[in-house]
């Protein structure tokens, strides 16, 4: 025990400052895209050809968009691109609470820098203590690993009043992930069931977003919101565990408003 206590004390404090210290993002680290058609050679399209999700698009009309719904982070686009129309930022908030919302479009203000915060009530019911049951809808473990990742003590969930428990019946919502398959479809119904009113459900990753890379797959459903409805989207491939943190903390109204645009 004597031991314990002193590699602890050696240790000192891991716990990540966040929301009110900005986190320290790896190099490599991919974020939310910026779009920049101006760079565009007239009727190129290498980088929509290149996506593997067709998540990029471009009409007369709104021009070049991302769905980042559907994006894998892949950087496909950009190495197809010589021009350099696409690029990734390190800025991880990407969280939204309305489907359309995942577009990143330009030009113009790109998702991710609005309001998450639930209504007044909800918040009064879920502000302190918010239970979520985790739903692995046929994913690949590459998204729960990420969300499992947050009970550790370097990001340390339970601080906010949110914890992953393990029956529907003692939850407030659902976390979900994958691209519900048609093995998990009913199960993933049920489960919704089984979660006492007020509810909210969350949807992480691509793939429970929109089917991800098994998009159009005759086995999947193209997301969860096929089968329930959704209240935050939770882009990524899998999304960075502050992706997750701050999707899931914006939603009880305790992230921390993103810094002005210049």
């Amino acid at each position: 025990m004597l031991k314990i206590l002193l590699a602890r004390l050696s240790q000192g404090h891991r716990t990540t400052g966040f929301p009110d210290v900005e986190p320290a993002l790896p190099e490599r680290f991919r974020g939310r895209p910026t779009l920049d058609p101006t760079r565009c050679p007239d009727g190129c399209a290498a980088c929509i050809a290149a996506c593997p999700t067709g998540a990029i698009a471009r009409d007369d009309r709104r021009g070049l968009a991302l769905d980042l719904g559907r994006c894998l982070f892949c950087t496909d686009c950009t190495a197809a691109c010589p021009e350099g129309a696409i690029a990734y930022t390190a800025d991880y908030r990407l969280a939204a609470r309305r489907r359309d919302e995942l577009f990143a479009r330009a030009p113009g203000e790109p998702p991710g820098l609005r309001e998450l915060a639930l209504g007044a009530e909800l918040r009064r019911l879920f502000g302190r203590s918010l239970k979520l049951r985790q739903v692995s809808a046929g994913g690949c473990n590459g998204c729960e690993a990420d969300v499992n990742v947050l009970g550790t003590v370097v990001f340390d969930l339970g601080r906010f009043g949110i914890q992953i428990v393990a029956s529907p019946r003692h939850a407030d919502g659902l976390l979900i992930t994958g691209p519900v398959t048609q093995n998990m479809r009913l199960a993933l119904q049920k489960t919704y069931d089984a979660v006492p009113d007020p509810k909210i459900v969350i949807a992480v990753g691509a793939c429970a977003i929109s089917g991800g890379p098994y998009l159009d797959h005759p086995e999947v459903a193209n997301g969860a919101d096929a089968v329930v409805p959704l209240d935050l989207y939770i882009p990524g491939c899998p999304p960075y565990p502050y992706t997750i943190l701050e999707g899931l903390i914006g939603l009880l109204g305790k992230s921390r408003p993103p810094p002005p645009r210049p």
